[in-house]
Parts: structure tokens; C-alpha cells; sequence
């Protein structure tokens, strides 16, 4: 075991899995010679040469869809863009060209990639550096979106990433990548894709987060110790959604809390909810409470504070959905 934050535990699993496997190959903007924008890719372009660690042009549709055509002809990429915000340039080639392959040619090509790319708020950042758009992506049949709060889940859940026969968006939350440390075994280590994590039992509210939220999550459920009993659950995979652990978790509990980063309407937190209505109403003794971000553009660093959320809003939410 070692201790690491979220930066060195996915740069230790982006080596030993080059290390594991020849076709695994790394781009991206400034991946090599300086190790990204966040140093996650440090010291790889030294170990494993330009072949294998690219850096590219500034250009997102490119790195995307070059990915794509080495993913289909038996490399295993894995593609960086810088901010969450720069990726919208390439939606067309993960939206038409990426998520489709597989079903296009009926089973008989694969596009084994992985975007990875660290989003949302949190660290004072400039517009396109903050985005929390996540939706965008779990609405595409053939994606899977999978989002690690921890350097052990970034370890786990990144392995498992890269050894998926389908193209995975793995969305890194800027605010954890130096907040926290924990042991991260060496060597191999996975974590199964679409399957939630039980942070603690409780007995009287499930809280649903994942990524940058579970810290927040944590601190307001820790602050209520005594008060409320908290089922916590970190979704890790938002598409495809383990459900089933969801449902579990709401109808033992009769009470729901969701926390999202992004903004309120048409998000992943809506999502929860309707299946919540749709499988556990009965079992419902309040109405499910969203504590999100609003519905406007990130704002700019001074504003910032009054945008992101707070374990403040977080108590408030659970204290209301218990005392209903």
C-alpha cells in the first residue's frame, strides 16, 4: 500500500496498465513533454517513448476521432482533453462515431477507448474549466460515464476503464485530484464498472452523490451524527447506473437526498428521481429532495462561492426530507 492522492493514483494506473499492455497507447494536448495540464501523465513520455505517449495538436475532434481509428484497429487509447469544457468539439465523433461502432457493425468492430478529463468547480478556474455537463454524455446509448471520488476508486475504477471492450468517459473531479490522500494498493487493482459504493448504512435518508460531492456529502452526513441516520451511496458509474442498488438503498430507508454538481435541470439527479418514482414510490414517506448547482453558466471566480454547493445546503436538504 501507498499513500496517494488522486493525481499520483492515476498516473500509477495509467503506467502499470502501459506496463500490463502493449496496445494501451496516451494523447493528448501536452501529455508528453510536460505530463498534462494536472502532471497525471508525468514521467510516462520518458518510460514508454513518443509512440505510445502522443502529445497532439490543439484539437479536440482530432484527438477524439484518431482515437477512435486506432481503438477500432486493436490499440487500446486513451485520450485526455484538457477541461471538461473543451470536449464539446468533439461530441460529433463521440456521439456518431465512438458510442455507435459496435452496434454499426453489428458486433463485429469495438472502439475499446477511454476520454478521460477532468471536470466541474470548486478550484476558482476560467470559463470552459468548470463544467459539470456530465448529462450530456450518460444520454448516449454505447458510453459508459464513470466518475471517481477517491484515488482508490480512481485506481480501481480506472483499470477497469481500460480493459472495457466499450468506449468509457472518465470524468475526474478537478477539487479531488490534490484533496485527498489514502492507501492505494500496488499492483492490480479494479473496481467492477456499474456498481454504486455503500459509504456507511443508516436507517432514515439515502444520500445519493458521486465524485467532488461525496467530500461534501461526508462532512454534512458526519455534522448530523446522532440526529440523522444517512444511507450514503457513491454512484461511481452514471451510465449505466447501478439501479438496482439505488432502489435498495431508498425503499429501506423511505427517504431520498440527490446532490449534483451540475445544474438543476434535465440532469443526472432528474434522472434519479424518476426512477426512484418509478420503482420505490410506495416506499416514498417524502418527496425526494435535489440539491444542485443553478441553472446558469459557472461563473467567474468572485462568484463562484455563491454557486457551488455547500454541506450547509446539503444539511438543509436532509433535514428536510427527515422532519416531512
Amino acid at each position: 500500500m501507498a499513500l496517494m492522492n488522486m493525481v499520483q493514483a492515476i498516473n500509477t494506473t495509467l503506467k502499470e496498465e502501459m506496463e500490463r499492455d502493449e496496445s494501451v497507447v496516451i494523447l493528448g494536448e501536452d501529455v508528453g513533454t510536460d505530463g498534462g495540464v494536472f502532471r497525471l501523465t508525468e514521467g510516462l513520455l520518458a518510460k514508454f517513448g513518443p509512440e505510445r505517449v502522443i502529445d497532439t495538436p490543439l484539437a479536440e475532434a482530432g484527438i477524439v476521432g484518431t482515437s477512435i481509428g486506432m481503438a477500432m484497429n486493436g490499440l487500446r487509447p486513451i485520450a485526455e482533453v484538457q477541461f471538461m469544457g473543451f470536449s464539446y468539439l468533439a461530441l460529433n465523433q463521440m456521439i456518431c462515431h465512438a458510442a455507435r461502432m459496435r452496434n454499426r457493425t453489428r458486433g463485429r468492430l469495438s472502439v475499446p477507448m477511454v476520454l478521460r478529463m477532468p471536470y466541474g468547480a470548486g478550484v476558482k478556474a476560467l470559463e470552459h474549466h468548470s463544467e459539470s455537463t456530465e448529462a450530456l454524455y450518460c444520454q448516449i446509448p454505447g458510453l459508459k460515464v464513470v466518475v471517481p471520488s477517491t484515488p482508490l476508486e480512481a485506481k480501481g475504477l480506472l483499470t477497469s476503464a481500460i480493459r472495457d471492450p466499450d468506449p468509457v468517459v472518465f470524468l475526474e473531479p478537478t477539487r479531488s485530484y490534490r484533496m485527498l490522500k489514502e492507501e492505494v494498493p500496488e499492483g492490480e487493482y479494479l473496481i467492477p464498472l456499474s456498481q454504486a459504493r455503500k459509504v456507511q448504512d443508516g436507517k432514515d435518508v439515502t444520500v445519493i452523490g458521486w465524485g467532488a460531492m461525496m467530500p461534501l456529502i461526508q462532512k454534512a452526513v458526519d455534522s448530523l451524527r446522532g440526529k440523522v441516520s444517512c444511507d450514503v451511496l457513491d454512484l461511481r458509474t452514471l451510465s449505466p447506473a447501478d439501479w438496482k442498488a439505488v432502489i435498495a438503498s431508498v425503499k429501506d430507508t423511505g427517504r431520498a437526498v440527490v446532490v449534483q454538481e451540475a445544474p438543476r435541470s434535465f440532469g443526472v439527479g432528474a434522472e434519479i428521481v424518476a426512477r426512484i418514482n418509478e420503482k420505490a414510490l410506495l416506499s416514498l414517506e417524502a418527496p425526494v429532495e435535489r440539491v444542485t448547482a443553478p441553472d446558469v453558466t459557472v461563473p467567474l471566480p468572485k462568484g463562484e462561492d455563491y454557486y457551488y454547493i455547500s454541506p450547509d445546503r446539503i444539511i438543509k436538504a436532509i433535514m428536510r426530507t427527515a422532519s416531512y
